[in-house]
């Protein structure tokens, strides 16, 4: 009798929860599972508690390790950044980037080894950052959360999902014409304003599906614009610099806006034809400002690492290099980032057969457009007193910290225009045949075929001046700092055309170019069963994959004409090529051992693709021009590198011990086989002399394939509803994620944003109008690793608490509030170099490397639905 339940409730519970709850419940079964459905109960999801119940169900009859959030309705999103809504899963953690979350991590893994696709395709994505690097890590801030229908996390893996996660892989999905009412129609405008910023952001959404009456033809279309001003105040240290401390003042105004296009049409009941496109574009300009201040460094403490971690006086000084003032520094930069999407696919059903087709083609461009860089020495008047870096957090003591500026120089060697370009084209067929034995009851098999290029590129300018000029600053001052520095306000809009007025023509940078072209191949079968009070699925994944890379080649000694940046690089682009394949088992299996309480075991062997900043064959220069001495480095990717690889494992059960209310456990492992690692030589000499300092010793950096390393854990989470419209949700995770310590220059045996401890605290009250949450994530410190200007540190703890709030004045209009980081929680990042000497000096251990303001966000809206 149970396993009847089984089979007829399969995809009846095709339902997610809704993270307004702030709960992760299982997602519902894919339709990949093919049971033969009969005599189904649909569960119509209405409130956070209907939601909840919905979703342990859901978790109770899916096959595979699965958890996911939806939205209640649409545009009832929980956060208003679909990663922070994932955050709040078992297992899985948020890294923020300039107070937003953007990337994920599951279960102890890297970020860069989450798998992220939109309908179970790849979405090309590039960033903003000429310091960040470029991985295939997917940036969520790109996406409206009022186009999404839910978002579905694997943890265990199925030979019919994309490879790439190591971690985990996680399914955004959009809506379809056909599965809303016709002529539904939903708007929402929104005000935000942070506890930092003066601006107040508008955001406003609008989407409207019509199908016709016989339900056969439907379209669907949506918009979506936010803005999103920022402010951080902060503290970044670069003690290598004559013990320079830098107090902070970033702007970033960011403007999104995302557009969404479905046709569907089905003719008949066995045949669908869909049609997407998507247009996402992000304008992210800023504007960072520094003050940087210098420390008397013969007037000093230093760490075990001889670091400069105190100084009493920080008045300028002379020695040998000619002494040292405090530098006022401006980069304003123009980015834009764009992705575009079109998707068709096919599906029918017939008696003997399924048949799903998908043919697309994705491509991002980014980068930056345009950055530019102004600094002048200012007066040392104010700045005598004492610094103090002994802490996790820089203290200052100093008689005034007032400071002005007249006339500003550009830094030639600081502008730039960077573009990145992404884009891939992919094919897929897959065939699923229902079987009548009474134990496999389908047969799913497919192929795939995807062509990916990336490419990243600069160009630097021929100037007709570099004179010093006056009237690019204010003349009104700003905060910078946690301290309360008060530094001149730049003219970031005069900054940029008083630089673009002195550009007579661009020359391409040759040390930034490269190109990686990769072709991959995809072939699976995978096999269903049920059988009594048992199912699952047991499947095999073979992929290969052919890649090749161009770059300029290094010409020691070759003195380029127009630009010294292109010394020591030859006109002669290389092609290197590599390639692999690789097997990739999986097994999923579900034991009902009674009505309440259910055993999971998955076993599989994944693999994540090395990221394209390591693929990338271009000798990348770093510290080049920028007026600090000895960290010159040279860096060298390889085709030949291997994939990420690991075999895991998964062991849970599941007590469902009343009709809304559940207690599930579980244990995983990860045994990482294969890991990108570096080789990192000192002193090396490679034909090209840094304009600045003079020197001609660099430090040669390449990747290699390294040992990996073991990741096991535990996640806990129990959910309880009562009949009075009250209820709570908690969750933990474990995470124990060891590493070869030689993967990394910081020797550290730690996994990249993999944090210890995980907790998730949600308390809510629901009636037929109103509704409030509260919902408290904290994670334990972890590692940050970023190849360039910030390199290795480690974020401390930290810690979010948000509320919302909801009140129905009608069938029609919703008032919606919410407010993100209540508490306002600082970024505190330290080094932690081990060894005698540090990577850097700001990354030696325990040094304050960054710290930042925590911001709160207050919003509030209205809601239109028809």
């Amino acid at each position: 009798m149970l396993a009847n339940n089984f089979k007829k409730s399969l995809l009846a519970v095709n339902v997610s929860i809704s993270l307004g709850a702030g709960f992760s419940g299982a997602v519902a079964a894919e339709e990949s599972q093919n049971q033969v459905q009969e005599n189904v109960e649909v569960i119509e999801v209405r409130g956070i508690r209907r939601s909840l119940e919905a979703s342990m169900n859901t978790k109770r009859f899916a096959n595979s390790v699965v958890d996911a959030v939806s939205a209640e309705d649409i545009g009832d999103f929980p956060d208003n950044n679909l990663a922070e809504s994932l955050g709040r899963i078992p297992g899985v953690t948020v890294s923020r980037q300039f107070g937003e979350g953007s990337a994920v991590s599951i279960r102890g893994a890297s970020n860069q080894l989450t798998k992220t696709s939109l309908n179970g395709q790849n979405v090309a994505s590039t960033g903003w950052y000429t310091e960040q690097a470029i991985d295939r890590s997917f940036n969520y801030s790109m996406l409206a959360p009022e186009m999404i229908a839910s978002m579905e996390v694997y943890k265990s893996s199925q030979a019919d999902i994309v490879e790439g996660g190591v971690g985990g892989t996680v399914i955004v999905n959009t809506r379809r014409p056909l599965d809303l009412d016709a002529n539904t129609v939903f708007g929402s405008l929104k005000a935000t304003r942070s506890s930092i910023s003066d601006e107040t952001d508008p955001n406003a959404s609008a989407l409207y599906s019509w199908k016709n009456e016989a339900e056969t033809f439907g379209v669907l279309g949506a918009i979506a614009r936010s803005e999103y001003s920022l402010e951080r105040l902060g503290d970044e240290g670069l003690p290598v610099w004559a013990g320079r401390i830098a107090p902070t003042n970033f702007k970033q105004e960011r403007e999104r806006t995302a557009t969404d296009i479905q046709l569907q049409y089905a003719p008949t009941d066995s045949l669908d034809f869909g049609f997407h496109y998507m247009n996402l574009e992000l304008k992210a300009n800023n504007l960072n400002t520094q003050i940087w201040i210098p420390q008397n460094l013969e007037n000093c403490s230093t760490n075990a690492q001889g670091v400069p971690v105190k100084c009493t006086s920080t008045q300028a000084w002379v020695d040998e290099t000619g002494g040292a003032q405090p530098y006022y520094d401006v980069r304003p930069r123009q980015a834009t980032m764009e992705t575009e999407l079109f998707a068709f696919d096919m599906t029918y059903q017939g008696e003997h057969v399924k048949i799903e087709f998908q043919i697309g083609t994705t491509e991002a461009t980014g980068g930056t457009n345009f950055e530019t860089n102004y600094a002048a020495l200012t007066d040392v008047s104010g700045t005598i007193g004492t610094i103090d870096a002994t802490g996790d957090r820089i203290k200052y003591d100093i008689a005034n910290p007032n400071y002005a500026v007249s006339e500003l120089g550009v830094g030639a060697n600081s502008i730039l225009n960077a573009p990145n370009i992404d884009e891939e084209d992919y094919t897929q067929v897959d065939f699923t045949f229902p079987l009548e034995g009474d134990f496999f009851t389908s047969l799913k098999t497919g192929v795939r075929w995807v062509h990916h290029e990336v490419e990243k590129s600069g160009n630097r300018p021929l100037l007709s001046s570099a004179d010093p000029v006056s009237g690019l600053v204010t003349g009104k001052f700003i905060d910078a700092g946690e301290a309360g520095f008060l530094i001149p306000e730049p003219d970031a809009g005069a900054m940029i055309a008083h630089t673009k007025s002195l550009i007579s023509d661009w020359v391409e940078e040759r040390a930034a170019y490269s190109s990686i072209v990769e072709d991959n191949l995809a072939a699976y079968v995978m096999a269903n069963f049920s059988h009594e009070n048992v199912r699952g699925n047991i499947g095999l994944r073979y992929i290969s994959t052919d890649i090749s890379s161009d770059a300029y080649a290094l010409s020691p000694g070759f003195v380029d004409p127009i630009i010294d940046r292109n010394n020591g690089y030859s006109n002669e682009i290389v092609t290197e090529e590599s390639s692999y394949n690789e097997l990739l088992p999986s097994f999923n299996v579900a034991v009902d051992v009674s009505e309440d309480i259910i055993v999971r075991f998955s076993a599989a062997t994944v693999i994540a693709r090395p990221n394209y900043n390591d693929l990338f064959t271009s000798s990348s220069l770093k510290g080049y021009g920028d007026n600090i001495p000895t960290n010159q480095s040279v860096e060298k990717g390889s085709v030949a590198l291997s994939p990420f690889k690991a075999n895991q494992a998964d062991l849970g059960v599941e007590w469902y011990y009343n009709a809304s209310s559940l207690v599930a456990v579980s244990y995983f492992t990860k045994q990482v086989d294969t890991f990108t690692t570096f080789a990192s030589i000192p002193g090396q000499q490679i034909g090209i002399v840094d304009p600045d300092s003079g020197e001609d010793s660099w430090t040669v950096q390449s990747f290699k394939d390294g040992q990996g390393g073991d990741i096991s854990g535990v996640e806990f989470q129990w959910q309880h509803t009562f009949e009075n419209g009250f209820g709570g949700v908690f969750n933990y995770t474990y995470a124990d994620a060891k590493a070869d310590a030689k993967n990394y220059s910081d020797k550290n045996d730690i996994f990249s944003d993999s944090s210890k401890h995980t907790v998730n605290a949600v308390a809510f009250y629901e009636n037929d109008d109103f509704s409030a949450r509260a919902a408290y994530s904290w994670r334990s410190d972890y590692m940050i690793r970023e190849v360039g200007f910030y390199g290795n540190r480690e974020h401390q703890d930290f810690g979010t608490l948000d509320l919302s709030f909801s009140y129905k004045i009608n069938e029609n209009f919703t008032v919606v509030a919410d407010v993100t980081n209540l508490l306002e929680e600082d970024s505190i990042q330290v080094g932690r170099d081990i060894g005698e000497l540090p990577v850097e000096q700001r990354t030696s251990y325990g040094y304050p490397s960054y710290s930042y303001e925590g911001e709160a966000r207050y919003s509030l809206g209205l809601q239109y639905r028809f």
